[in-house]
């Protein structure tokens, strides 16, 4: 019998500044909800309070757009600013349309406007990038959330994207820790006895998924989810794991 997955929401967890002790939240939010950490227990973090505590935050008036910038702007009828910042966190630009700037982010995956987002953001004129290595992020939070418990867990940080020949946003792991990236079941047999040759299982993105649809997209203010029941076994993945290489991409 599968153990049951059970996805809890963190309740009240403040708005996140800069310098803001994650992992202090994350335990006190546990406690109060009388979530007593186990083993292999993971926590999903949305990349927003990451990038609020990292202070990546962008005051837009000190942002000088380029030629270049302005040109997309004109064409996307986007802020040039935004579009500058864009560029900034970007290694390519791959499509443009009205309002998106499609492009390879630096840390490798593609997206709509390099994850630049002024959504729950105060006050206005400002603009939240994402974490600057989100690997790195889960890693430093889950290592001191392992201090502070004594057990062995997870992280995963998500982001909302888009995807090609579908609407709407899905969550997606943009960085993680002590959990896999991808599960390899080839080799494996199925209930009939043949043996997968092809099947490779994004979980750290069906988790992702799932974890989105407690934290919510609009006001819910639950941006950690505690996770039980995780049906692979921890093992310290990580996000380049999820990213297909450019010889094997048949969709840029």
């Amino acid at each position: 019998m599968h153990t049951p997955l059970v996805l809890s929401p963190l309740e009240g967890i403040p708005l996140i500044q800069a310098g803001d002790d994650l992992v202090g939240f994350i335990l006190q939010a546990s406690e109060q909800q009388s979530i007593l950490l186990q083993n292999n227990d993971i926590f999903v973090i949305t990349q927003k309070i990451i990038s609020k505590a990292e202070g990546r935050i962008v005051d837009l008036k000190t942002v000088e757009p380029s030629a270049y910038a302005l040109d997309l702007a004109g064409e996307t009828h986007k802020d040039p600013r935004l579009v500058e910042l864009i560029l900034r966190e970007s290694n390519a630009v791959i499509r443009v349309g009205h309002d998106v700037i499609v492009v390879e982010h630096k840390l490798g995956f593609v997206c709509a406007n390099a994850g630049v987002d002024q959504s729950n953001i105060e006050p206005p004129e400002r603009a939240l990038l994402l974490p600057e290595d989100p690997d790195e992020s889960a890693r430093r939070i889950r290592q001191q959330l392992e201090v502070e418990t004594g057990m062995h867990l997870g992280v995963l940080i998500i982001d909302s994207h888009g995807r090609s020949w579908r609407v709407g946003v899905i969550g997606v792991s943009v960085g993680l820790s002590g959990m896999p990236g991808v599960v390899d079941l080839r080799g494996k047999s199925d209930l009939f006895d043949r043996t997968l040759r092809i099947t490779v299982v994004a979980a750290a993105d069906e988790l992702a998924a799932a974890a989105s649809l407690v934290m919510g997209e609009a006001n819910e203010g639950t941006p950690v989810v505690h996770v039980r029941g995780f049906p692979y076994p921890l093992e310290d993945g990580n996000m380049s794991q999820l990213l297909r290489s450019r010889e094997t991409d048949l969709f840029r």
